[in-house]
């Protein structure tokens, strides 16, 4: 929208998403490499063991560090939470599912696809939960 001045202006709400897609990102990078541990990484493909569940929870938990700048109701934090767990728990143990019954190995270029599928699920979840967080979806 251009200001009186002739200049651009951006809003608050562009200012929260930028910020919040930052923040997601930054989580997303600490949580998967710093953070994640042999145990989670090796144990993420067995349904409900507690290494997969683990990794999934510090994600979850890490996402509120995105609520400072579009604060939710309780109710929307809590589901925001509890679906980036969901999410991010069935997203990782599907890749190493695909990627071990394929037999797929880093030197396959399949593996790399199966790679990048996961990423790109897990930053479609965080474009949801910035649409969530600025009101842009109403649920």
């Amino acid at each position: 929208m251009a200001g009186t001045s002739g200049e651009y202006t951006v809003t608050d709400q562009v200012h929260a998403l930028i910020a919040i897609f930052v923040v997601l990102e930054i989580k997303h990078f600490i949580c998967d490499y710093p953070l994640q541990t042999l145990y989670e990484l090796r144990n993420k493909g067995t349904y409900f063991h507690p290494g997969g569940i683990l990794h999934s929870s510090i994600h979850a938990l890490m996402t509120m560090a995105a609520f400072p700048f579009a604060p939710p109701s309780v109710a929307l934090g809590t589901g925001i939470v509890v679906g980036e767990f969901l999410l991010h728990y069935h997203i990782d143990w599907s890749k190493e599912q695909i990627i071990r019954r394929m037999g797929w190995v880093s030197s396959d270029r399949e593996f790399w696809w199966a790679i990048g599928a996961d990423q790109l699920l897990h930053h479609l979840t965080y474009i949801a939960i910035a649409a969530l967080l600025i009101g842009a979806w109403r649920i």
